[in-house]
């Protein structure tokens, strides 16, 4: 068995030297031995069978280490081995992927066979420097009305896509997935459940992965793993952003990822705060979500990231911690699902922060006229449907009045629908264009 361990060292990175296993327990491994720090990557091999498991390093006490395994802990023992992986955490990636539905070290989950390369990214990088970021400029459409009109994204935006459960986010990110020219696309599927996988593929991205790599790492994965997969799956954008190309990359979710550091930072004795999230989740948001947007010289990554409001409450620490990080957020309603509208976006919760910079005058007042008219049916619905408002009180009401069937539909669309930039600008001036006489 110590022959096969060793054969195993002289073809990896490993260091010569070992550590041993101490202490195993539920989440955590404690390791003598060896002088790592926090973040080394390690090798665990169970002398039983010779099987192994790769480790991250996350606390440092004195001469002890404590290891959380990227897999199962069941099956380690008191005297197992640990090795230093002196190459770090890196992944493959390149041309490749494209098409591919690969676990977070780039492992296909398809079947379709092993994925060569020669080019190895870090895992963890640092996010764009402040003074190299590019200014948004451009618009990044992405084929819905609602948004393209309303909530205009620009290239190398950092979207937030805010809603409870079953209310939406997969169908609204299989549209924006398919409705958005960005030439690659990375759609990153972290804590989720394994079901949900096929279906998204096959229903929302109609089997279509040509210019696509999907990251994937279930619920039922380890913490660490639905950690680092987030992580993974924005190096791998990274890598086609450096060549000069435009990414979308979309996360669902960010609060499963969230969760996954709340098991790891209780299990080494964080103090929990608000919600039982400890202290090092809320540092770890803006580590993840500042890794996107526009460099100069370089392409840009225009992200979206899917935030589970629990109860459909939006002051959740996550979704409040997640929103003043975002260039903006996307609101979906329950109460509009009631209603049939689909995509459910609440546009007067919603707000896209860039808006004003890349869009026409022309279109920045439609924009507001809607949204006016919008609000003031919202304001006086119940006095509209119960019939105490008289036609002719407020001249603005009975504008939006006349154009709530227009508005509606102009809010609603089917899923495997996608309009053009210019024709949905178009609908909207339609829409709020005033009669003469009229002021709003």
């Amino acid at each position: 068995m110590r022959k096969t361990i060793l054969s195993k060292i002289k073809k990896s990175n490993l260091s010569p030297l070992f550590g041993v296993v101490s202490k195993v327990s539920s989440t955590i491994i404690e390791v003598k031995g060896l002088n790592p720090s926090i973040g080394d990557i390690v090798k665990l091999y169970r002398i039983d069978d010779g099987s192994s498991e790769l480790g991250m390093v996350t606390e440092v006490r004195g001469e002890r280490f404590f290891v959380s395994p990227f897999g199962f802990i069941e099956g380690f023992k008191i005297g197992d081995k640990v090795f230093l992986n002196e190459s770090g955490l890196s992944i493959p990636v390149g041309e490749n992927l494209l098409g591919r539905v690969v676990d977070p070290f780039m492992r296909p989950k398809d079947g379709k066979g092993k994925i060569k390369s020669k080019k190895f990214m870090s895992i963890m990088k640092p996010p764009i420097e402040a003074m190299k970021r590019g200014i948004i400029d451009e618009t990044f459409p992405v084929g819905i009305k609602s948004i393209d009109g309303l909530l205009t994204c620009g290239k190398g935006q950092k979207m937030g896509i805010f809603a409870g459960s079953g209310v939406g986010k997969s169908t609204l990110m299989g549209m924006i997935v398919k409705g958005s020219l960005a030439p690659i696309k990375v759609v990153a599927l972290i804590g989720e459940r394994g079901r949900e996988v096929p279906e998204f593929i096959q229903k929302n991205l109609d089997n279509d992965l040509s210019d696509t790599v999907i990251v994937v790492a279930t619920s039922d994965d380890s913490p660490l793993m639905r950690k680092y997969g987030a992580f993974s799956a924005m190096s791998v954008a990274e890598y086609f952003k450096e060549q000069g190309r435009d990414v979308l990359f979309i996360m669902d979710s960010i609060t499963r990822f969230a969760m996954a550091q709340r098991e790891i930072g209780l299990a080494l004795g964080e103090p929990p705060t608000s919600k039982g999230y400890p202290p090092s989740v809320l540092s770890l948001l803006p580590q993840l979500m500042e890794r996107a947007g526009k460099e100069e010289g370089k392409g840009s990554i225009t992200a979206f990231f899917t935030v589970l409001v629990e109860g459909d409450d939006l002051s959740d620490p996550i979704a409040d911690q997640s929103r003043s990080i975002l260039d903006g957020h996307i609101v979906l309603s329950r109460e509009m699902t009631d209603f049939g509208i689909y995509p459910p976006i609440d546009i007067l919760k919603s707000a896209s922060r860039v808006m004003g910079d890349i869009i026409t005058d022309q279109h920045k007042y439609a924009a507001s006229v809607f949204k006016k008219m919008y609000s003031l049916l919202k304001e006086n619905e119940v006095l509209i449907r119960i019939g105490a408002y008289q036609k002719g009180t407020d001249r603005e009401l009975d504008m939006a009045i006349d154009k709530k069937r227009a508005m509606e539909e102009f809010l609603k669309q089917p899923p495997s629908e996608h309009i053009e930039f210019q024709k949905s600008i178009d609908t909207l001036l339609g829409i709020s264009e005033r009669r003469e006489g009229e002021r709003i």
